[in-house]
């Protein structure tokens, strides 16, 4: 349904220390009581777009024209400046959990883009749940209804938070000519290795609790968070002054997400409750023919010596329960989880902050790790900001990245990014500064570039 600008004149989690404001939560919480859709298959669900919610004002100063509607079950708003430069971006957004209602976000570079003279889109999709594969075929669909409703654009760039990454990575890999650049941010471009990640959390945890191999519990159930995770949390320490054996969780969870960096200890203590309500249920996430989370290869490392394994943590190994995913899972075509290869033939800058443990900094490692077993470094920027907030990036930081994708895509001119897969660099103290725009306050850079 067409808008024009004179009809139309007359995320998500708000505090949160660990979560931005403007982006939605990035994965399945569903550990606590109920969650009445997790049996059924997508789609079977009654998904609906109301539509009463799509429409949408223009910017204080900005003349554009504006449609919404729903395509194909998924509701979308589409937004072009009055001084269009004939490009568009489309926006994927991140996890909105497993409720029945679908409904659009803004970009949050909405206003960067339209001063710029860049339309864009974004599409509710047609399902809720953690649909990748979902996310990647609306929005998708979304440009070529694009193409109906205004004209075909003489450049696409994609672009999403956190899940929303997920889906633009997958989207620069699956459909190849289409895009001319990608920007993930946040994004869970290591796909289930997300989910193994919380799963690692957990159990180690458990394991430093004293909970023997064959008792350890997994999948979750509606009496984790309540009553074994209290215990867990009295014996390691967590809420009080950490325990020897919390001290160990500590360290094996900064190995999990990224290796030794500023700002860990802070975004620890940040996450440490958090995480114990990321041990799914529901190990399909609604979306998979069976468990997709596999820990058989992870490795717990607490010492200094990341290269072996001491005699103290290999008995921690040996002691954690493995989950092992089923095969028909990882099945092509079988799973809402796409993987994301490192294949993509397009510019690509990723940005995460190295403090975020929801998803963390790993995820932007393991991304680039494929795309150099690919020889495909060299189409792929990664950089980091110094920040605890799942996607909790200041807008100079989103826009300084999108607008050197665009000069990426348009003079050649590669950008520079941070080195995410050394070591030493990520360890330094000052890893992380050349793309921060803004230090936050329990940086203590923060006291050093204020007084």
């Amino acid at each position: 349904m067409k808008r024009t600008k004179r009809a139309l004149l007359a995320v998500t989690l708000g505090t949160a220390l660990v979560f931005s404001s403007t982006t939605a939560i990035a994965t399945p919480a569903q550990t606590s009581k109920g969650n009445s859709n997790q049996t059924q298959n997508q789609a079977t669900i009654p998904y609906y777009v109301d539509e009463s919610k799509l429409s949408f004002n223009a910017l204080a100063g900005i003349e554009t024209n504006r449609y919404w509607g729903v395509h194909k079950g998924a509701g979308y708003r589409i937004e072009v400046p009055e001084n269009w430069n004939g490009e568009l971006v489309l926006y994927a957004h991140g996890y909105r959990g497993t409720g029945l209602e679908l409904t659009v976000s803004n970009p949050s570079l909405r206003q960067h883009l339209l001063q710029k003279g860049y339309a864009w889109a974004a599409s509710s999709y047609s399902t809720n749940a953690y649909d990748v594969a979902q996310g990647v075929k609306d929005t998708h669909a979304l440009g070529t209804l694009f193409n109906g409703i205004v004209q075909k654009p003489s450049k696409t760039y994609i672009t999403g938070h956190s899940m929303g990454g997920h889906v633009t990575a997958v989207m620069a890999e699956q459909y190849r000519n289409a895009y001319d650049g990608a920007l993930p941010m946040c994004g869970v471009t290591g796909d289930t290795a997300l989910f193994d990640y919380f799963t690692d959390y957990n159990l180690v945890a458990q394991t430093l609790a004293g909970i023997e191999k064959d008792e350890q519990l997994f999948p979750a159930n509606d009496e984790y968070v309540e009553e074994v995770v209290p215990i867990i949390s009295k014996e390691l320490g967590i809420n009080t002054t950490l325990t020897e054996e919390g001290e160990i969780l500590k360290a094996v969870t900064m190995n999990l997400s990224g290796g030794e960096r500023p700002l860990y200890d802070f975004a620890f203590e940040s996450y440490k409750n958090f995480l114990f309500g990321q041990l799914t249920i529901d190990p399909t996430f609604l979306v998979a023919a069976g468990n997709v989370i596999d820990t058989t290869d992870s490795v717990y490392q607490f010492d200094q010596d990341m290269n072996s394994l001491s005699p103290e943590e290999q008995a921690l190994n040996d002691a954690v329960l493995r989950v092992s995913a089923d095969p028909q899972s990882k099945q092509q075509g079988l799973t809402g989880i796409p993987k994301v290869k490192g294949t993509h033939t397009i510019p690509m800058v990723s940005i995460h902050n190295i403090g975020d443990l929801f998803v963390p900094f790993h995820m932007q490692q393991v991304h680039a790790q494929r795309a150099n077993e690919n020889g495909n470094a060299d189409l792929l920027v990664t950089r980091v900001s110094r920040s605890v907030e799942h996607c909790g990036f200041t807008q100079n930081e989103e826009q300084e990245a999108f607008n050197d994708l665009v000069k990426w895509v348009e003079e050649g001119l590669k950008p520079e990014g941070d080195d995410i897969l050394n070591p030493e660099a990520v360890a330094d103290p000052l890893f992380g500064t050349q793309f921060t725009r803004g230090y936050r306050k329990y940086d203590p850079l923060w006291n050093a570039t204020t007084q």
